[in-house]
């Protein structure tokens, strides 16, 4: 609204409006922020560090408590506040800038009892204070609605989560909320997908109003394009596969920003069999090495994931072919199983003069992926920034197979580049010294 506009929007408002007004969150709050509508049982509201989850959580428990008027009952008289640890739910949930007393308005601001770790509001509802730490404290009472913060990071979330759902057995509908960062912890799933369950996201940037421009642009300086940074700003749930060859850690464990000068580059493909809009990826992966000194020194980078979906032949080539050029590549590397030579003749087409080298599969997909996971593990092998939907594929290979939705076209390339700059060369490199033994 332009500044006129909220004038005369608050000029149209009545004395006891106004002083209402700040009190009113559905007026204010951001489309996460409000409870879905239905009969669900949970409510998760998942987002990025300071995405206003905590705020969310907050007034979501005003409107369980409060009525009408500041001694009219609510729809709940007992809840459960349920953090990390009695010390964090005080001092986030309880007194915190987002939590609940801060929320309140005067009229109906609940009174903390430090000894006995709870709130009583002015029409006798409470609401008790409990640790993750101390699953069991849980056992005994019993509650109408609860709040329950950063379950995600709880050591002991599945057992603590357990015994509040037997505690919850008050009233016609007890609900919960769970505000989180979400993180790849089984309690997690399962409550996302418990069919009584409903689910609102949203990012860190989608609070920027209430947060400082400088923590905004540090961050993402710091953490955007990062499969850390999908989890801690986007509030993206990463799932790595039970088993993964390859895992979060790992991966963030081999971030760098600047690359050295490089030996060689390659640019790997793996083409799809069809080539219309439902065809599975064509996985394109630019990767360099410096392959300089003893081979327990090389190291590879890994620097564009050029990958294309529902491409015609002539679009992936194009795509493969100008990433080359982006960035100096020497060779690319293709698979023909599925082509053959109709993989190169496309190729040709829009480059004939492009160092082309064709590769066939004799292996499954887990059997040439290993030696490449191998190399992370020896720490040989970094990622540069923005190559998300790769690495999702990669924390879901593992040893019995690839657990994703549909073929892992950018691993695949991801493996046939590392193959060709580190693996063949290094074993090609070590062989005379093998038959020397």
């Amino acid at each position: 609204m332009t500044p006129e506009q909220v004038d005369e929007f608050l000029a149209g408002l009545s004395n006891e409006a106004l002083l209402a007004l700040p009190w009113l969150f559905e007026f204010w709050a951001l489309p996460h922020q409000l409870p879905p509508e239905g009969g669900w049982k949970t409510w998760v509201v998942m987002g990025g560090r300071g995405a206003g989850k905590t705020r969310a959580g907050a007034e979501w428990v005003r409107t369980m408590v409060e009525g009408a008027r500041p001694g009219d009952p609510g729809r709940a008289r007992r809840l459960a506040l349920v953090g990390e640890t009695i010390d964090q739910v005080r001092e986030v949930m309880v007194f915190g800038e987002s939590g609940i007393i801060a929320c309140s308005p005067p009229d109906r601001r609940p009174l903390w009892e430090a000894g006995r770790r709870r709130l009583v509001w002015p029409n006798g509802a409470t609401a008790q204070v409990f640790s993750a730490h101390e699953p069991e404290s849980l056992r005994g009472p019993q509650f109408d609605a609860a709040w329950v913060d950063e379950l995600a990071k709880w050591k002991k979330a599945e057992e603590t989560w357990d015994q509040l759902q037997f505690a919850l057995r008050l009233g016609g509908n007890p609900q919960q909320v769970v505000t989180t960062t979400p993180k790849n912890v089984a309690v997690l799933k399962a409550i996302l997908n418990n069919p009584s369950s409903v689910v609102t996201h949203a990012p860190t940037d989608a609070n920027r109003a209430h947060l400082a421009a400088s923590f905004l642009t540090e961050v993402q300086a710091r953490y955007g394009g990062t499969r850390l940074g999908r989890q801690e700003l986007e509030g993206a749930l990463l799932e790595d596969a039970e088993g993964a060859l390859w895992t979060t850690g790992m991966i963030e464990a081999a971030r760098v920003a600047i690359v050295p000068r490089l030996s060689r580059v390659v640019v790997a493909v793996d083409p799809p069999v069809t080539g219309h809009g439902g065809s599975d990826e064509c996985g394109i992966v630019v990767v360099g090495a410096v392959t300089e000194g003893p081979v327990q020194d090389w190291r590879a980078y890994v620097l564009e994931d050029a990958s294309v979906q529902g491409a015609s032949p002539d679009q992936w080539a194009r795509a493969a072919v100008d990433a080359m050029q982006r960035h100096g590549a020497e060779r690319l590397v293709a698979e023909v199983n599925q082509g053959g030579d109709l993989v190169q003749s496309v190729i040709r087409q829009v480059d004939p003069l492009v160092s082309y080298k064709a590769v066939r599969a004799s292996r499954g997909k887990v059997a040439r992926a290993e030696p490449v996971a191998a190399l992370y593990e020896q720490g040989r092998v970094s990622h540069l920034r923005h190559l998300a939907r790769l690495e999702d594929q990669m924390c879901r290979m593992t040893s019995r197979g690839y657990e994703g939705k549909g073929s892992p076209d950018r691993v695949d390339a991801l493996v046939w580049a590392l193959t060709a700059l580190m693996v063949d060369p290094a074993a090609a490199a070590l062989r005379p010294a093998v038959r020397l033994l």
